[in-house]
């Protein structure tokens, strides 16, 4: 199904402006899909009527990216969505997000094995593709798979993903760069 086709109701939807930079996230009120326009809870103060803005829906199994139009009609603020994307390839724009999360559960042979003490890491920043996170020292090695939670927009996210790359910082805190195989 295309993205423009799906459902994006009750989803979270993280809004940037056109340069990438980080406005609010909300949650999806309404999605007229025929209109290809969504209503959200909050929108962000810095945009009115006519801007262009960057969307990221938080959808399932991966995001969803859109390019976004401002308008209003009957009182009610929309997005009108354009330029739909399911993509996963190393291209996709990155947004920052800075928001605690944790690492609950690390995927070994198919098997979800819990933390006894789960990994407090910090989202660096979010694409249609997957996650870069600081986490401590060498955490983790490439190709680990996980479940993270996090929370935006007072809704809770699970992640499912996989380490595809690392950079050591200063010796105290390592910033791990996953892609997605799925999101709840």
């Amino acid at each position: 199904m295309s993205a423009l086709g799906s459902d994006f109701t009750d989803h979270t939807v993280l809004i940037y402006d056109v340069n990438g930079n980080h406005l609010g996230s909300t949650i999806i009120r309404e999605h007229d899909k025929s209109a290809q326009q969504i209503q959200v809870n909050i929108m962000p103060e810095e945009l009115k009527i006519n801007d262009d803005c960057k969307l990221l829906i938080l959808s399932s199994p991966i995001p969803c990216e859109f390019q976004g139009k401002v308008k209003r009609t009957g009182g009610n603020h929309f997005i009108a969505m354009f330029q739909g994307q399911e993509k996963e390839n190393r291209g996709s724009a990155r947004y920052m997000v800075s928001t605690p999360a944790q690492v609950d559960n690390l995927i070994v042979d198919g098997k979800v094995h819990p933390l006894q003490n789960p990994v407090k890491v910090v989202l660096i920043n979010i694409s249609t593709s997957g996650v870069r996170f600081r986490a401590p020292y060498y955490s983790f090695e490439e190709g680990d798979e996980f479940q993270m939670t996090f929370v935006i927009s007072n809704t809770k996210k699970q992640i499912t993903a996989a380490i595809v790359n690392y950079i050591d910082n200063d010796g105290s805190s390592s910033d791990y760069g996953c892609r997605f195989i799925g999101i709840e």
